[in-house]
């Protein structure tokens, strides 16, 4: 019971840290600002996660592992290697609401000065490449692609889209995710040798 608890307990701080920081920005959140929002003392804070950094880690890992878990079901899908890269290419630019992007930006930035948080930034980065490398792969070996340098293909394909995400996060009036999502087709199958209408 105890135990269950702790779980309980840490994954309610998490959830809370990620709104506080989502709203206030990693530079300007203090552990102070978010034991207040969860309603417990800093001692509790430092007791689970020992610093600063490491919560913040944490909290954007958090986040994160939302994300790789919707990830895992489009691996585990069974679907052709067209079909799941469809599935990837919409689920990981921004949609919605969703504040996720709003942290990747703020983490990225803080992970500068932050060893914690540039590691979790850069694990969870490198599984969505693997993901989009596996399946340009797969692809290949069975005729769907043409891709001579997937290892290539997929920074491009993933920069494109790190690059477009921010601006359609950052500044909401001067790309629509609509044209995103019509840049991020044209590019991701003249890397694939496909016609853009086969990835919608």
């Amino acid at each position: 019971m105890a135990r269950g608890f702790g779980r309980l307990r840490r994954e309610d701080l998490l959830r809370t840290a990620c709104d506080v920081i989502a709203t206030q920005g990693f530079g300007h959140t203090r552990t102070a600002d978010i034991a207040q929002a969860a309603g417990v003392s800093q001692a509790l804070l430092f007791y689970h996660f020992e610093t600063k950094e490491k919560l913040f880690a944490q909290a954007f890992t958090y986040a994160a592992q939302l994300d790789l878990d919707a990830l895992a079901k489009v691996e585990e899908s069974g679907g052709s290697s067209p079909e799941r890269l469809r599935a990837l290419l919409k689920l990981y630019p921004p949609t919605g609401k969703s504040k996720a992007w709003a942290l990747w930006i703020d983490a990225w930035a803080e992970s500068m000065r932050n060893a914690d948080l540039e590691e979790m930034c850069r694990r969870m980065d490198m599984r969505w490449k693997q993901a989009l490398r596996a399946i340009i792969d797969e692809g290949v070996r069975a005729g769907a692609f043409t891709c001579a340098d997937s290892e290539g293909s997929t920074w491009r394909i993933i920069s494109l889209i790190d690059g477009l995400s921010t601006q359609v996060t950052v500044h909401k009036r001067v790309l629509t995710r609509a044209r995103m999502a019509e840049y991020v087709r044209t590019a991701t199958a003249a890397e694939l040798g496909l016609s853009p209408d086969e990835l919608i």
